[in-house]
């Protein structure tokens, strides 16, 4: 085993503007914040002999969990399935291919069909499913990692924290842990304005892949403050402008969390103390989509 996967999380919280911090996710091993997860998923299934070397895993992912996946099964031993949209991009694709995991892909946006057909192949040939859009473990990781991370990296008042909602895990963990040590804290969703489901809206294809998959899976809406929502063009705009202005080579859900967060503090003047968002991942994912 490479033991590669010992290194996920520690990212560096990065100063964007005055008053905007963000994690820089991109620097975990299969370059996104999906590593936490399934690492942290997968250190549990083998803690309690739920998973051997030799088995398959078998998930529903936009990409990013997948690519986890995916290298947690080549550094183990494991083999590997991945059922998504097909809609997502070819980068993506053959980055889960390059690391051996079969690739089963259904209509565009059919979030709910790759869960489906995830569940009926894990239930017939005893697959293990990670489940990360209803396990609680996905809550845990960010609870337990990201968010303590957060609180040693960023000493200063913190007025939000700002985060696009994929299965929610992200969202509901980090700040879950931040509430504790700053009660008035804003938690904020951001969704794509072509999807909009945690503000009543119908959901529909967009190209902020990873986040606005059609349901709210883990999030508590009781727990969210607010919501802002984001097109899939202004999400690209920005995360070109991170790259150019700034260095900072991201996916498109980055650049809506940016824009999200930057709108957030229009929206809101007289809010004491900075925010905190994700940068999710890196940009190489995206070449054939900006």
């Amino acid at each position: 085993m490479s033991n590669l996967s010992k290194t996920v999380g520690q990212t560096p919280l990065i100063k964007i503007s005055e008053r905007i911090f963000a994690k820089f996710e991109g620097q975990n091993p299969s370059g996104s914040i999906k590593d936490r997860m399934a690492s942290y998923i997968i250190n549990n299934a083998e803690e309690n002999g739920l998973i051997k070397k030799g088995d398959t895993i078998i998930e529903a992912t936009s990409g990013n969990s997948g690519i986890a996946f995916a290298f947690l099964s080549a550094e183990r031993g494991y083999k590997c399935i991945i059922i998504m949209p097909s809609n997502m991009s070819e980068e993506r694709k053959q980055m889960l291919r390059l690391y051996g995991a079969e690739l089963i892909e259904v209509a565009d946006g059919k979030f709910d069909d790759a869960i489906a057909l995830r569940d009926k192949m894990a239930q017939e040939n005893g697959y293990f499913n990670p489940n990360q859009f209803h396990n609680p473990l996905n809550i845990q990781a960010h609870y337990e990692g990201t968010g303590v991370e957060i609180l040693h990296q960023h000493t200063e008042k913190i007025a939000a924290f700002v985060d696009g909602t994929g299965t929610g895990g992200t969202i509901m963990g980090i700040s879950q842990l931040l509430k504790m040590y700053h009660p008035w804290i804003k938690i904020v969703a951001v969704e794509p304005a072509e999807s909009p489901v945690m503000s009543g809206g119908e959901p529909g294809l967009h190209g902020i892949q990873g986040i606005g998959d059609g349901s709210k899976f883990l999030v508590d809406l009781n727990e969210i403050d607010d919501i802002i929502i984001i097109s899939t063009e202004e999400a690209k705009e920005r995360a070109r402008r991170l790259s150019k202005e700034q260095g900072l080579f991201v996916g498109i859900s980055s650049g809506a969390n940016i824009l999200a967060s930057e709108r957030l503090l229009e929206k809101y003047p007289e809010m004491e103390g900075n925010i905190i968002t994700i940068l999710c991942d890196r940009g190489e994912r995206y070449l054939s989509c900006f």
